[in-house]
């Protein structure tokens, strides 16, 4: 099953675009210490009513990048398990509580959250040897559990349940697969949120795991033989002790693991010890001659692919698509030829046949041809190829034959975005979803065979979708670019200018951020508040051009198309600078910090959620290094004039009257470590002008990026934020 996503997988990108749509954007709890803490919470004088911050220790810390000197007062909070950030930690998160606690409605809020997401959710099933496996929710449960059936619509069992992995609901299904023949299911699981996973081989007839255990897995999957005899997948090395979520991940190996033995016994097919950057996506095609490897490095959205001869034994790697010139996604192999989707000489990407004994670019066969409307992902399954394309960031899909010959569009259910389409070449069905702002994710099924679609499974949300009404408006940017605008709101709501507004956003790494339904968005929407999301330069809705347009030296484009969306509400009678909030998660906790710096007085509330602050420093932790080919480097002294002039750390001014601010991470978020955040609320409450606004953050404890975040905790936090955001816009919270 081979297949190609625009979003691929490389988990390097902070690329937590859902953070803010689902409010859920979670790591090992820290190290006790029993040594005696620096005193670092001391109140001091009350820049609010009523509030007086901590004051944590100002150091005389100083880097100096190409002869500049940029003090660095926080940087001691870099270190989450230190005794003295441990203190400011729980002073923070006190003076948090205490200020949420007295908005009226938060309960209410959470109430009404509570009973929105006690719905059953189902994942997309996966067909093996005529096994159907597939995640479940009964509503609120911490975690899906992982359940497979005989036949499609036969009687499910549960085969996995994380619950019962913990006592908080912190240990998630960070990824799964089964075996070809459906008697093996590979899976693995992630404590607290971390992106190391833990991998381990289950019989599913038995429910019994097998005794080895496949430890220090970042960012990969696995890649059964056909035969279930082993899989491939791709480790880091062990990382010292104290640096397991701190320290910088380089030097990702492919290993074969054989069922059945110790992983001390696995083999190592490949390395790259002169590329420290590189890591390895490995895939078998469906008919089991070829073992497929996708060469990433960092968020760069160009790739390579090598490929070795799985018949013939000791076949060598053969390099196919080098150089990192393009994007290149293998859809299909057979006979010696691959169907391959790429950018190459196409910013919108397009389909094309390899064959492999004149691989050169110059005997390429184009299937399917670039258009304006980009592609976002391409599945082979029953004999066709079915095409998504984005068109002003809603999906459409398109069904050719294997030649490429176009057969007709599916019929969707509305503006929304859909996915999923996985499969075989032989396959009589497959299955897809759709989602929209007012739209729960309902899953379908497609009969090949018949040429139709029928609702699957469709979710029961006890809320009444004809009450709300999506529209698409457009802003225009300061360069005059065109800037599409999602805005969501109930029918009923009057366009007075004085509506509470979430405006949230992305804009990056080339994701598509598109219409998805939320539960946390519901509640604000049922309020009476409005609800927008902003489709930025950086991201992939438009293609190549459009992502490059916003990464770089050209990230403030981010961030001016940003600004334009949110005056276009205010000029279109939605909202005005005192009721309209702005949100964001990872590279869009970035956007709120950028934002609410250049113009703070455009908006009444913040809410960045584990965003990158430091833009200069963000290289030196974890899998940071992979952004720099978004952002660029401080080391190099032009990258570096560019990354000062945003960063939202270092762009803070004293005596500002910055909007009220709610800043959430996960105090072990080893994605985008939470020093980012601990740094700018600390500097931001310093700065903020006399009887400002309030500044908060929430710390959640034992949590990481966002990704298996218990449903508690989820529900808590989403109450925290929109209580927060609706006290400061106007926001009566639900009816």
């Amino acid at each position: 099953m081979l297949r190609f996503v625009a979003r691929r997988r490389s988990a390097v990108a902070v690329a937590c675009a859902t953070v803010g749509a689902l409010l859920a954007a979670a790591l090992p709890c820290p190290r006790v210490s029993l040594a005696a803490p620096r005193p670092a919470v001391e109140p001091q004088a009350s820049q609010a009513p009523d509030m007086s911050y901590p004051q944590p220790r100002r150091s005389d810390h100083v880097d100096v990048y190409h002869g500049v000197s940029v003090p660095d007062p926080y940087e001691w909070l870099e270190n989450p398990d230190d005794p003295e950030t441990r203190q400011w930690i729980e002073a923070e998160n006190a003076l948090t509580e205490s200020v949420l606690s007295k908005i009226p409605y938060r309960d209410k809020v959470k109430q009404r959250l509570t009973r929105l997401w006690d719905y059953e959710r189902y994942g997309l099933p996966l067909e093996r040897g005529g096994k159907y496996f597939f995640t479940w929710n009964d509503g609120l449960m911490n975690q899906s559990v992982l359940q497979v059936a005989d036949s499609v619509d036969g009687e499910a069992k549960t085969l996995l349940d994380p619950n019962t992995l913990s006592k908080d609901g912190t240990v998630s299904l960070a990824g799964w697969r089964p075996s070809e023949d459906g008697k093996l299911l590979a899976y693995g699981l992630a404590s607290a949120g971390s992106d190391w996973n833990t991998w381990r081989i289950r019989d599913v007839e038995t429910g019994e795991d097998l005794p080895e255990v496949l430890e220090w897995i970042k960012f990969s999957g696995v890649a059964w033989l056909p035969d279930g005899s082993g899989f491939y997948y791709s480790r880091y090395d062990a990382p010292k002790p104290g640096e397991e979520f701190t320290g910088v991940n380089y030097y990702q190996k492919l290993f074969f693991h054989k069922v059945g033995t110790d992983q001390s016994a696995d083999v190592l097919l490949y390395e790259r010890p002169d590329e420290k950057e590189w890591g390895f996506d490995a895939e078998v095609s469906e008919n089991g001659e070829y073992l497929i490897v996708s060469i990433w490095k960092g968020t760069l959205r160009k790739n390579q692919i090598l490929y070795r001869r799985l018949d013939q034994p000791d076949s060598p790697f053969v390099e196919l698509l080098t150089g990192f010139d393009a994007l290149y996604g293998v859809v299909h192999a057979e006979d010696g030829k691959f169907v391959v989707v790429t950018d190459r000489d196409a910013a919108g990407k397009k389909v094309v046949e390899i064959d492999l004994a004149r691989p050169e670019p110059a005997n390429w066969r184009t299937l399917i041809e670039e258009s304006e409307r980009p592609i976002e992902s391409v599945d082979f399954v029953g004999g066709r190829l079915i095409v998504s394309r984005l068109a002003d960031a809603k999906t459409e899909v398109t069904l050719y034959d294997r030649e490429g010959n176009k057969l007709r569009e599916l019929d969707l259910p509305g503006i929304g975005t859909s996915g999923g389409f996985s499969g075989r070449s032989d396959d009589k069905q497959t299955f897809y979803y759709f989602t929209s702002f007012t739209f729960p994710t309902t899953i379908f099924r497609f009969d090949l065979e018949r040429d139709e679609s029928e609702v699957f499974r469709a979710p029961d949300v006890d809320f009444d979708p004809s009450a709300f009404v999506t529209e698409q408006i457009f802003a225009t940017s300061e360069d005059g670019t065109r800037v599409p605008i999602f805005v969501t709101r109930r029918k009923d709501v009057p366009l007075d200018g004085q509506r509470p507004t979430i405006l949230y956003g992305y804009g990056g790494f080339d994701i598509s951020l598109t219409p998805s339904f939320s539960v946390s968005n519901l509640v604000w929407l049922e309020g009476g508040g409005v609800y927008a999301v902003a489709t930025l330069r950086g991201g992939g809705e438009y293609g190549r051009t459009w992502h490059e347009g916003g990464m770089l030296e050209n990230k403030q484009n981010v961030f001016d198309d940003f600004l334009a969306a949110a005056e276009r509400l205010v000029q279109s009678k939605y909202a005005s600078a005192e009721t309209l909030a702005i949100r964001g998660g990872s590279n869009g906790g970035l956007l709120v910090g950028a934002a609410m710096t250049q113009r703070p007085e455009l908006f009444a509330a913040a809410a960045p959620a584990v965003g990158v602050m430091d833009m200069l420093r963000f290289h030196k932790f974890t899998i940071g290094w992979g952004w720099v080919n978004e952002y660029g480097s401080s080391d190099d002294p032009e990258q570096f004039r560019w990354l000062h002039a945003y960063s939202p750390y270092h762009n803070l001014r004293e005596g500002v009257r910055y909007p009220a601010t709610l800043v959430t991470t996960g105090d072990h978020d080893d994605r985008v470590v939470p020093a980012h955040s601990f740094k700018f609320a600390a500097e931001l409450q310093r700065t903020q002008a006399p009887g400002g606004p309030p500044v908060l953050i929430r710390i959640e404890t034992s949590a990481g990026h966002g990704a298996g975040k218990p449903i508690s905790k989820t529900i808590e936090e989403a109450a925290d934020v929109l209580s927060f955001l609706g006290s400061r816009t106007g926001w009566q919270g639900p009816k």
